[in-house]
């Protein structure tokens, strides 16, 4: 979810926004970890950057742009969206 506030995807659910880091950290844990929880499993993970980021340059993978390549977005759709967007950042 992008919103933070309760009950956004349904009755008694908690949503919380983060970081990936902070992603990882609570599924490590099963929950939300302390400040000191997170700042020692952050080390870990800032000492692994170099891989631990990899993926988020899906689209430098030949796997991800070759099957990215043959997905047609209609026109209207692509129209649509740049109106949105363009009115999203006016």
């Amino acid at each position: 979810s992008t919103r933070n506030f309760p009950n956004r995807l349904g009755q008694g659910a908690n949503v919380y926004l983060a970081s990936a880091e902070l992603a990882a950290v609570a599924a490590i844990l099963g929950r939300l970890p302390t400040q000191a929880e997170y700042m020692e499993n952050y080390k870990f993970l800032l000492s692994k950057e170099d891989t631990t980021y990899t993926y988020l340059t899906f689209d430098q993978y030949e796997a991800y742009t070759s099957k990215a390549k043959g997905i047609e977005i209609d026109a209207e759709v692509k129209e649509t969206a740049k109106k949105n967007y363009a009115a999203f950042v006016a």
